[in-house]
Order: C-alpha cells, then structure tokens, then sequence
C-alpha cells in the first residue's frame, strides 16, 4: 500500500525525468496522488502534454512540461534555468537506455550517448539539485537503476555497467547527504511490464520472471524513500533471488534469456574498427 508522502519534506514541487511512460509516467502519477506538484521531463512533448493535463485534472496539482534530452550535453544548465522558479523538494533520477546486444556489434557514438544518458545525467542531476536540496535541508533523491547491473548483464554489458555507476552514486549519497535531511534511495528494479519489454521482443506471458507490474515498483520506490533506505529491489520474489542465487547463476539465466532475441540470436556484421 503507498502511504502519502509527506509534503512539507518532498513538496511542493518535484521532478521526474523519464515521464513520458512506464516507470516515469507512474512515479509522476503516484506522487501527484499526495498533492505534490510535478515537472515532467523526457524528449515528446505529446506524451508530456497528455500526462500533465491528466495529473491536473485527476489529483488538482500544478504541471510543467519539460521538454529535453538528458544525452545532450549542456542539457542541465539548461534544465536549472526552466526550474529555477520552483521549489524543489524531490527529484526522480530515471534517465536511461535499453539497447540489448553484443557489445562488439555495438556503435562507438552509442558509447557515448549510453554513458551521458545513463550515468552522467544522473550525476549532473545530484550535484545540481543536490546542491539546492541540502541548502534547503530537506528533501529526496531517488535513482532508478537496474536489478543485476552490479554483478554483470550479458548483452547488456554496457547499460548494465552505465546503471552500476548509478547504484553506487546513490548508496554513497545516502551516506553524505543524511545529516544534512537529504533521503536518498536507489531502486534496482527488475524486468517490468513497461514497453521496453516489447521492444525487446519479449512476451510476459512467456517470459521464465513474471514481470513486475510498474505500479508496484513505483509504490516500493516511494515508500522505501520515504523511510530513507538506501536501496530496494522491487519484489519479494526478486529480493529472494537476488539473495539466494549465486551472481555467476543470474548472470547464465540473463545470458540465455537474452539469447532469444532475434538480434542477438542472428547477429549483424560487426561494424568497422576504425
């Protein structure tokens, strides 16, 4: 059960990145749901539109529609002007990408942009608002990272590694900024019914791990943050896996899930070495 959160620690604004579906959409939703404003951020502006005007209408909050793409570089001096005005008392760090393959086929530039997307937008996103938030001396972060990106993500290599650093700069936030009245939290989610499952081409009803419904996830991220723990995996039978399986054994499992992805499955030819 999501327990309200507490307005005068986390309002009356906060930000959530990565809103325009899935996990982003419902962390916006569930904390309009405790009467906390909302500036929603992501690259399409429709989705925003739609997400904010039901917000307003469904939990009579105020919206902002941020539209931006955290790869870019300069992107958050820009964010901190267009939020300059607002009093922001949480922020969500849910940036990130999905693109499953062999690393060897991968593109040098999608390096790049997995890295400034999935770690160092999260870092420019702590050290800005991190800044205003223990000046104010309450507040939270949460970071969205990735159930298994600590021990190794076959086929994931990358992302996975992109979404370790994510991990690590939240636990050791949690640390530096508790006594300043700063909660900090990190959830790892692990496969969830959100479309990046279909993009993947995999089938719910198939699949060896029944997702997560994102509503769920999304409500054990709030209340975990709300209590100021450091980390939460959504789940119970996650956490138990997460426990009970040697990492060598979670990696073999993802390996062989991975696997069946046509993509991975027929490889492309590898693109040139330059």
């Amino acid at each position: 059960m999501l327990r309200m959160m507490d307005r005068s620690r986390f309002g009356p604004w906060a930000l959530v990145t990565g809103a325009s579906s899935g996990i982003g959409a419902e962390f916006a939703r569930q904390i309009a749901a405790s009467h906390i404003n909302v500036a929603i951020l992501a690259r399409r502006q429709s989705a925003l539109d739609t997400l904010g005007a039901e917000l307003s209408r469904d939990f009579q909050v105020e919206h902002r529609v941020i539209v931006a793409d955290l790869s870019e570089e300069g992107l958050i001096a820009e964010l901190g002007e267009s939020t300059r005005d607002l009093d922001i008392g949480l922020v969500i760090s849910n940036a990130g990408s999905a693109n499953p393959g062999r690393f060897t086929s991968k593109d040098p530039k999608e390096l790049v942009m997995t890295l400034r997307l999935s770690a160092l937008a999260h870092a420019e996103l702590a050290l800005h608002f991190g800044r205003r938030l223990t000046e104010r001396g309450s507040g939270g972060m949460l970071f969205v990272g990735a159930m298994g990106a600590d021990t190794g993500a076959p086929y994931m290599a990358h992302d996975g590694g992109a979404k370790a650093y994510v991990q690590s700069l939240g636990l050791a936030l949690h640390e530096e900024w508790k006594p300043r009245g700063v909660y900090v939290t990190v959830v790892p989610p692990g496969p969830t019914d959100t479309p990046v499952l279909a993009r993947f081409g995999f089938d719910p009803a198939t699949m060896p791990i029944k997702p997560l419904k994102v509503d769920q996830v999304v409500r054990e991220g709030l209340n975990a943050l709300s209590a100021n723990r450091p980390i939460v995996i959504p789940g119970r039978m996650n956490r138990i896996m997460r426990h009970v399986l040697p990492a060598s054994l979670t990696r073999s499992m993802l390996a062989k899930m991975f696997e069946k992805i046509p993509s991975i499955a027929k490889p492309s030819s590898l693109p040139e070495v330059q």
